[in-house]
């Protein structure tokens, strides 16, 4: 089940970024890891770094993908995007957290901007 878990997110994150580079965003990195945890993608998109949690499942039967973004996987996002900041000397840059919702069974996909906010 794990092996299959995998497949949907990988498949799940590359149908994300296809979306984003056709909304114009430019991809900077993908799965970033630092000891606070791991960002799916972050991007650029006019003044925005973009912070994106890639969801994806195969149907509703647990409620919507964006549902499983709780405020433990946020703060653990947000804390992320800090690391990164951080590590990088990004200042003074605009940071968003966005969310890309994927139901394969429905083939639908969402790109969900603003999705949280920091409260770090």
């Amino acid at each position: 089940m794990k092996q299959n878990n995998k497949i949907f997110g990988d498949l799940g994150e590359d149908m994300a970024v296809d979306l984003l580079k056709k909304k114009g965003y430019m991809i900077l990195e993908r799965n970033y890891r630092n000891k606070y945890g791991e960002v799916d993608i972050i991007a650029l998109k006019d003044e925005f770094l973009v912070f994106v949690e890639v969801k994806a499942r195969k149907n509703r039967m647990f409620g919507s993908p964006q549902e499983a973004v709780d405020d433990a996987k946020i703060k653990h996002i947000v804390d992320t995007a800090d690391g990164f900041l951080q590590e990088r000397a990004w200042h003074n840059v605009t940071v968003r957290f966005d969310i890309v919702e994927i139901v394969f069974d429905e083939k639908f996909i969402q790109h969900i901007e603003n999705a949280f906010y920091s409260y770090n």
